[in-house]
């Protein structure tokens, strides 16, 4: 992550959480993340992994895709693929690129590369207020939702059921590409 990036998402964090009306211990107690770690990465002190920043996100009533989106100060309806804001997991090498304009659109598009032999996980808390489906780009993922395993590969789209621990495995020797759609819940 940019250095830029990683002081704006700092401050983003901080804002939300604020804006919230939530405290530090709340926050953590909502997503499971320390205060110390919440006080790390408010302070820039910090590069949160994929899973961290899912888990804050949620807690927040936000999406990734809205975190960092908030983070870059985006307001354009169009953005072009250059200028799509994109972001690596520094322990997994997860990367992210934030595809749709902006944030408060009903629907988000975001498309994900996983390196070979990575795993990314999110707790149910991540999915509970979005509807998401995964099409396949390229490559191979296996996608554990709760108990059950998916094998996806090319040109495959899968609809998430109800809310649920889910990792994105790529148990290849070559990295896989895919793409979110997700809506917000209506409460």
């Amino acid at each position: 992550m940019p250095g830029q990036l990683s002081a704006s998402l700092a401050a983003t964090v901080h804002a939300a959480r604020l804006a919230r009306e939530l405290s530090a211990s709340a926050l953590a107690e909502r997503s499971g993340v320390s205060r110390a770690m919440i006080g790390k990465i408010e302070r820039g002190e910090a590069q949160p992994t994929a899973a961290l920043l899912g888990r804050l996100s949620a807690a927040l009533g936000m999406t990734l895709s809205e975190l960092i989106a908030q983070a870059e100060g985006d307001d354009r309806r169009l953005v072009r693929a250059r200028d799509q804001p994109t972001w690596t997991d520094p322990y997994s090498g997860y990367r992210r690129r934030a595809v749709s304009p902006a944030t408060g659109w009903p629907l988000e598009l975001v498309e994900v590369d996983l390196p070979a032999g990575a795993e990314v996980s999110y707790p149910a808390d991540a999915y509970a207020f979005i509807h998401q489906q995964i099409w396949m780009l390229e490559g191979h993922l296996r996608f554990r939702e709760g108990d059950t395993q998916h094998e996806l590969d090319t040109g495959d789209c899968l609809q998430l059921g109800p809310p649920a621990p889910c990792s994105f495995i790529n148990p290849t020797l070559e990295s896989c590409r895919y793409l979110i759609a997700l809506t917000k819940r209506h409460a």
